[in-house]
């Protein structure tokens, strides 16, 4: 005898699907963000994509993994950018970035005044008032 106590996934009709279709369309709505992070100290560009780039910065400034961010810390944040788009899209724009090996490409992107054109025009400048 199946008993449903009204939670979703509970249902034997397509519980488990209809969970899966929400997972789905929750991480759909999600903002996605592409972050550039410098360190002054060892002048170095870091970008990363995450749907929480102000938590993501906190780690790579204070977690504890032994990664290519631990070993130039501070980090400081200098831009950010919302995709219009899904994680995907972010990993995608992001790994595009890092492949052009471009400290000139990063540092156009930190320019207010640049305007992302081709594969980089899904980028959206965020203000950000972090200092």
């Amino acid at each position: 005898m199946t008993v449903n106590h009204g939670v979703l996934g509970s249902s034997p009709r397509g519980g488990a699907k209809a969970l899966q279709k929400c997972r789905a369309f929750c991480i759909y709505l999600m903002n996605f963000y592409i972050y550039i992070l410098y360190s002054q100290d060892f002048d170095k560009y870091y970008i990363g994509h995450s749907e929480d780039p102000w938590r993501r910065i906190e780690e790579h400034n204070f977690g504890k993994f032994h990664k290519f961010t631990s070993y130039y810390r501070p980090w400081g944040l200098v831009a950010i950018f919302k995709i219009d788009g899904t994680r995907g899209d972010s990993m995608r724009i992001e790994k595009f970035i890092k492949k052009q090996k471009s400290r000139t490409l990063i540092q156009k992107l930190i320019d207010p005044d640049y305007i992302p054109e081709a594969s980089l025009a899904q980028l959206v400048r965020v203000p950000h008032v972090r200092d």
